[in-house]
């Protein structure tokens, strides 16, 4: 089978069978994931470079398992370590990577279209890692992977977003994947965190009401606070932001009773989430996502590089 896709950049790109392709091919993964010995040598020969050029905790160290986990050679640079900082461009340093003879350019940047960019000098498979405000594809993926565990299917799901949504490269990717997959979306912010044409979000719904939307909702997917990226917006004290959008114990009562709660992390807890609610033990399904980040991760780099069958079904 030919994967139809060189890159994985915009997710509006994939298709419901692509997306459901991916998420069927993370769960083979699973056992692989569970062995004493965890690799398999799927991309033996093949050279991922990992350019995270924006700092990175989960995603990096995830790309970086699902690498090691397929026998894949990689590189790891980024930030400080660039040649960037002594005023190289992004176009010559692309093109000494691409004289190594690589095969996959994993890159997460702070200038949105970056990966897109780096696509088109380099000939070479690309993934978008996050970028700027843009998007974060595979944190979409992992996300609806997390989801479909729960709840077997996404159509007719009713699924609210909640937080900073205008600087959310998050949402940029999961509000267009949910509605590949046929869930019902709804953007949740105060005015100032939503986009100045919300409409452009493509949500079934948006509203600012919280407690009124939160007894629909089959997922609710609360969203960090992205103070770094503010720029001078107007915002409510961090206090006011938990009393008006925090899931705290007291909305628990509010929710339906088979509701899940999904956040991409780093939490901020007492800001988007109360202690109680990031490790309720039916309703958080935040390490779940952790733990989804590998397969997912690991079933981009197999279905865009082609990787063999080698190891995986074995055993």
């Amino acid at each position: 089978m030919t994967f139809p896709h060189r890159h994985l950049i915009d997710i509006a790109e994939y298709s419901r069978d692509d997306i459901m392709l991916m998420l069927e091919t993370a769960a083979s993964f699973k056992e692989v994931n569970e062995r004493r010995i965890k690799q398999v040598p799927t991309l033996k020969g093949a050279t991922i470079v990992n350019m995270f050029n924006e700092p990175s905790t989960r995603t990096r160290s995830s790309f970086e398992i699902a690498e090691k986990r397929l026998s894949a050679n990689s590189l790891n640079f980024g930030g400080s370590s660039t040649s960037t900082v002594k005023g190289e461009s992004l176009s010559d340093t692309v093109e000494t990577l691409c004289a190594y003879k690589i095969d996959m350019i994993i890159v997460r940047d702070k200038h949105a279209g970056v990966p897109r960019k780096i696509a088109d000098l380099s000939g070479v498979h690309v993934i978008d890692a996050g970028d700027g405000k843009h998007q974060h594809p595979t944190q979409a993926l992992l996300d609806l992977y997390s989801i479909w565990e729960e709840k077997g299917s996404f159509e007719g799901l009713n699924v609210g977003i909640v937080g900073d949504i205008a600087h959310s490269r998050v949402c940029g990717s999961l509000l267009p994947a949910l509605k590949i997959m046929g869930a019902n979306t709804v953007a949740i912010a105060p005015p100032t965190l939503l986009p100045a044409r919300p409409d452009v979000l493509g949500a079934d719904e948006v509203s600012s009401d919280l407690d009124a939307v939160l007894p629909d909702l089959d997922v609710v997917y609360m969203l960090r606070v992205q103070r770094e990226r503010l720029e001078g917006a107007p915002f409510p004290s961090l206090r006011e932001y938990n009393l008006l959008y925090g899931l705290t114990q007291k909305r628990d009562a509010l929710m339906k009773p088979d509701a899940i709660v999904c956040h991409p992390g780093p939490i901020n807890r007492g800001v988007e989430l109360d202690s109680f609610m990031a490790d309720h033990p039916e309703r958080s399904v935040i390490l779940d996502q952790v733990y989804a980040g590998i397969l997912v991760r690991m079933a981009a780099l197999y279905l865009l590089l082609g990787g063999s069958n080698d190891g995986i079904d074995a055993q």
